[in-house]
C-alpha cells in the first residue's frame, strides 16, 4: 500500500508539473504572437506615414523659381530698351536722370557701362554709344560714368546715384 500512495503521489507530482508546463509554453506564444501583432500594428503606421509624406511632396523634386540657364530674369536682362524716341515724354523717360548706374567694366580699348531704370530694365552702353538722341557715354572710370549732353554740357553719374551736371 505505500507503494501505491507513493505511485500515485509520483503521479500526481508529474500531471501538476505537466500542467505548469504546458501553462508556460502557451503564454510564451502568446507573447510571441502579441509582439508579432505589435511590429504588424507599427509597420502599418510606418507605412501610412510615409505614403501621406510621399503624397503631399510628390517623387519629383520642384523646380527651382528662376532657370540657372536663361540668366537673371528678375532684373529684366531679357527686354530691351527703345533707344529712338517719338515723342516728348519718351524723349524724358529715356533722360540720364532717369537711370542709376549699376556696373561698369574698363579695359585697355574698350569699356562698357549698365545702367537701370525704374522700371528694372538693364542697359549696357559702351564707349560713344548714344542712351537716346544727343546724350552719348564718352568716359567711364572706376567711380563714374560720363555723358555728353549737347556741345557745352556734360552729365556724370557715380556709384552713389548722385547725377552731377559740368559745363565742358
Amino acid at each position: 500500500m505505500i507503494f501505491f500512495r507513493k505511485l500515485i503521489f509520483i503521479i500526481c507530482v508529474l500531471f501538476t508539473f505537466s500542467i505548469a508546463y504546458a501553462d508556460n509554453h502557451d503564454t510564451e506564444k502568446n507573447i510571441v504572437e502579441k509582439a508579432k501583432e505589435i511590429n504588424q500594428k507599427i509597420k502599418k503606421q510606418q507605412a501610412l506615414q510615409n505614403s501621406n509624406i510621399s503624397s503631399e511632396v510628390g517623387k519629383e523634386e520642384p523646380l527651382p523659381l528662376n532657370d540657372p540657364f536663361v540668366g537673371d530674369g528678375s532684373l529684366g536682362g531679357g527686354s530691351s530698351v527703345k533707344l529712338i524716341a517719338d515723342t516728348e515724354e519718351e524723349k524724358r523717360n529715356l533722360s540720364v536722370f532717369n537711370y542709376k548706374l549699376i556696373g561698369v567694366i574698363v579695359g585697355k580699348d574698350e569699356g562698357y557701362a549698365s545702367l537701370i531704370n525704374e522700371d528694372g530694365e538693364i542697359i549696357n552702353l559702351g564707349f560713344f554709344e548714344e542712351l537716346s538722341p544727343g546724350i552719348k557715354l564718352i568716359s567711364i572710370s572706376q567711380k563714374e560714368v560720363v555723358f555728353e549732353r549737347g556741345e557745352d554740357s556734360l552729365v556724370a553719374i557715380n556709384f552713389k546715384n548722385q547725377i552731377i551736371e559740368r559745363n565742358n
